[in-house]
């Protein structure tokens, strides 16, 4: 399938201005001046995208794609994600984890998740392990799960701060990393700890203890829900601005919601790249309800409609910053060719009309569509 996508004003997410995209299969084969392949008699479809805005596909690194929850008993286990609501939310590329339960829900369970969502046309990853210590693995070891298993590019999301966390030791800590950052190096993957940050009395001080204790780098390391207390993101700033990858979580609103913290991150000048922003989807909320993916799309449209944040700098937090920092880059989270054609086409109110994951077309006029049509 040859697929023309005709006159769309481009953000890559740098602004490129109205191009023509040719897509071949699940690639993006060439990005052009509007008009160069209008005539060619190899395409097999051509949709005019005057008036629509292309991005990347979202990017979402971390999603309980097989339900999250349990701390209040067997009833508040939440189901498996729906995918639909993944394509209607622009995202095109997730990664699934394991959270407070790994008992009911064990690394098998996540691994067939990710197969399922594969099958339905994303691009799914996962991390292996889970809050508790010892990590479950796939194979009874994390570094065998990253040399062996495609599928997972590192670990989490491991528990501090946190009161259902295993209250693991810098030195746990430490080991467990080690672990993932040569299971990393030997498997090519990006070998991330993603650690999931709670409401403790020492926020990121663990994870602060094993960076100044040993020589494991800093990039490997993700801390996330870093926007859930003003304390905690003061750390979290304090982190960033000294070279640290910091990951907010969308549809905050106890704490500091996306939009806001993102205008104080622009504000404070400093550099940006190492800041992403994820949904915690599917996931418990620690104040009630359930995290949806849909706050993901929604937090970053609010930072450009209501803080007048600029869009290519918004979409980063989704894109770019996050291919980069999983190292998917530049295959995912840009537009430019050879990279996967996963690109989000936006009215001029930056909501979502189209989408396509790996060239097949998977939101039409905002609802979700039949990829094969």
């Amino acid at each position: 399938m040859i697929t023309l996508l005709k006159d769309v004003n481009c953000f890559c997410p740098k602004h490129i201005g109205q191009k023509d995209i040719l897509i071949a299969n699940e690639k993006i084969e060439r990005i052009d001046p509007v008009g160069r392949w209008e005539n060619c008699p190899f395409l097999d479809r051509i949709i005019d995208c005057d008036g629509l805005t292309a991005f990347p596909g979202l990017i979402d690194q971390h999603v309980h794609i097989v339900g999250g929850g349990g701390e209040h008993g067997f009833a508040s286990r939440i189901g498996d994600i729906n995918p639909d609501h993944v394509f209607l939310s622009g995202v095109t590329t997730l990664v699934g984890l394991l959270g407070f339960d790994s008992c009911t829900k064990d690394p098998a369970n996540l691994f067939a998740g990710a197969k399922s969502l594969r099958q339905s046309g994303l691009t799914a990853y996962l991390y292996s392990g889970s809050y508790t210590f010892p990590m479950p693995s796939l194979t009874q070891s994390i570094l065998r799960d990253l040399i062996l298993v495609d599928e997972v590019i590192g670990v989490g999301e491991v528990a501090i701060a946190d009161h259902r966390s295993s209250q693991p030791s810098a030195l746990e800590l430490a080991e467990l990393a080690s672990a993932v950052h040569a299971g990393g190096m030997i498997g090519g993957k990006a070998g991330v700890v993603h650690i999931h940050l709670g409401e403790g009395k020492r926020g990121m001080g663990l994870l602060l203890d094993v960076l100044e204790q040993t020589d494991l780098p800093k990039e490997m390391f993700v801390p996330t829900h870093v926007n859930r207390q003003p304390k905690l993101f003061e750390q979290a700033m304090e982190y960033c601005r000294n070279g640290g990858n910091i990951d907010l979580t969308a549809g905050e609103t106890h704490g500091i919601p996306v939009p806001d913290a993102i205008e104080m991150l622009v504000d404070s000048g400093m550099d940006l790249s190492r800041v992403t922003v994820s949904s915690d989807s599917n996931g418990s909320i620690p104040t009630g309800g359930v995290g949806k993916i849909q706050e993901l799309y929604d937090d970053i449209r609010g930072c450009i409609v209501k803080k007048g944040i600029r869009p290519e700098t918004a979409f980063s937090f989704v894109t770019e910053n996050v291919a980069k920092i999983l190292k998917l880059y530049p295959e995912k989270g840009t537009l430019q060719e050879g990279a996967d054609a996963d690109i989000a086409l936006l009215d001029c109110g930056y909501r979502l009309r189209k989408l396509f994951c790996l060239g097949k077309q998977t939101v039409d006029d905002g609802h979700r569509v039949n990829s094969e049509e």
